[in-house]
């Protein structure tokens, strides 16, 4: 009975996994196809991936969408970190209802944070463009930080703190020296969580975007609209540079925490 179930329990597992990662394999699959079916695999090519990197408006789209990664994660992760580590010595109420403030974005629908930025851009008279499509991935992309680096800095003991204060650090020092390498986990899943919001975003970006300036999103989504099999090419490379990101952040952590392992157990020998 017990063996029933979990044949069952796994055989369901199965399935769902199938269900979630057969369309990425179908996809990365039909990329090499050298016919121009979506449907039917004629033999292997590469040319849907040189048509795409011939592509100009590709290549402007490919940097638009890593620059902006880049950036919005860069910028977010910093003002996400320093929240979380101010909110942690804020009074309670207060630091509720910024908490509360921070969830709206996370639990509104794309939709939703895509008009009301559209709308305030607008309002405020900001030409849409590259630096507005800037502001609204970073806008969205902090609380995701704050999410995963506030319990990280809620768990610091106090002591620490006012013991390298008490020793002749500066704040700053203490920042860097004492809180920063005991949260850079949060920070990191954090920064990651952001990048890869950022890399892959459509809803907010197709709305907040104008004057020509386009990422990776708007462009698979144009190019969805006719027959182009170079959207299969151009989604698996999106694909893999989310998994390369995803596997460096959860391998290097490990790496250097069995690498410190190591040093620590020669020294005790």
């Amino acid at each position: 009975m017990v063996k029933e179930k979990k044949y069952v329990k796994g055989l369901c597992i199965s399935l769902c996994l199938l269900f979630l990662y057969a369309p990425l394999f179908i996809m990365a699959f039909f990329s090499f196809n050298s016919a121009k079916s979506l449907s039917h695999f004629k033999g292997f090519s590469m040319r849907w991936y040189e048509s795409l990197f011939g592509n100009i408006q590709l290549l402007d789209a490919v940097f638009v969408s890593v620059s902006i990664a880049l950036l919005a994660t860069l910028i977010s992760t910093v003002l996400g970190t320093i929240t979380a580590i101010a909110l942690t010595k804020s009074k309670r109420k207060i630091r509720t209802a910024i908490l509360q403030v921070n969830n709206l974005p996370i639990m509104n629908p794309e939709i939703v944070t895509a008009i009301s930025l559209m709308i305030f851009f607008s309002f405020i008279s900001i030409e849409k463009g590259y630096m507005t499509m800037l502001l609204a991935h970073i806008a969205f992309c902090t609380p995701y930080v704050i999410t995963n680096v506030y319990p990280k800095v809620k768990q610091l003991d106090d002591n620490l703190t006012d013991a390298a204060m008490d020793l002749g650090a500066t704040p700053f020092q203490t920042l860097v020296k004492v809180i920063l390498p005991q949260i850079k986990s949060g920070i990191m899943a954090g920064a990651l969580l952001a990048f890869t919001m950022s890399f892959d975003d459509f809803v907010i970006s197709y709305f907040v975007s104008g004057n020509g300036v386009e990422n990776i999103s708007i462009v698979i989504y144009n190019m969805s609209k006719r027959m182009n099999p170079s959207i299969y090419a151009l989604s698996t490379i999106v694909l893999v540079v989310i998994l390369f990101v995803l596997l460096l952040g959860t391998f290097v952590p490990y790496l250097i925490v069995k690498k410190r392992g190591g040093k620590v157990n020669e020294a005790l020998r």
